[in-house]
């Protein structure tokens, strides 16, 4: 009996990069508020969390989970409104998931993206057909860096953690792929490789997946 292996891959900045337009939505929503945020210090200190622990995390846990459902809504309005126009995946990525998919590999997506933001990414681009699951944050209750979300992916795709491999563009999520025993490619496409020294789970450091081998990092 073979070995079952699987590809789980973060969406926003990996699939597509766009975690550019999700911080200026969140700059954005926040101004609205009257509150002014570092657009860097909060992509490296949120990216990877579901969006009502950010809101909680900056607004108050003392919101009830009906005002934080509202408040996340309209925060995820703007997002898809400033980057519906550039919807694209990484260049390299199709070409990667059909060669995965030739060799037996499971795909699976593993995001703290809600359910609207994966169906306008994954269902706009004709994706979501090739995973096997698809694990957001209506399935797990906590986002990045806990091991939650990839870890549920795992077990959806019926394949051990060491067995699979993620794609990750931020500190969080690798370190949430770390606690889930797993080994992960970085896309560069938000923050350079430097930015990753520190993990010891990163088997390789990419700006696209035009270039990566899967007998390579399977290896």
């Amino acid at each position: 009996m073979s070995v079952k292996r699987a590809f789980i891959f973060d969406m926003d900045g990996t699939i597509v990069d766009n975690m550019a337009f999700h911080t200026q939505s969140w700059v954005t929503f926040f101004q609205r508020r009257g509150r002014d945020i570092d657009a860097d210090e909060f992509f490296r200190t949120t990216a990877g969390r579901q969006g009502k622990e950010i809101i909680r995390s900056h607004m108050g846990e003392h919101l009830l989970d009906e005002e934080v459902a509202v408040l996340n809504h309209e925060k995820e309005a703007v997002y898809r409104e400033l980057y519906a126009p550039h919807l694209k995946t990484v260049a390299g990525f199709e070409d990667l998931i059909a060669d995965a998919r030739s060799q037996g590999i499971v795909l699976a997506v593993g995001t703290a993206a809600p359910p609207a933001n994966v169906d306008f990414t994954l269902g706009g681009l004709d994706l979501r057909r090739h995973f096997e699951t698809v694990v957001g944050a209506t399935d797990v209750p906590r986002g990045k860096p806990h091991p939650d979300v990839f870890l549920e992916a795992a077990r959806r795709c019926g394949a051990d953690p060491a067995n699979c491999i993620v794609f990750e563009d931020a500190p969080l999520g690798v370190e949430a792929a770390r606690r889930a025993g797993m080994r992960v490619v970085v896309l560069t496409t938000t923050l350079p490789r430097e930015a990753f020294a520190e993990f010891d789970n990163v088997i390789a450091i990419a700006d696209d997946f035009s270039a990566l081998s899967i007998d390579t990092l399977f290896a």
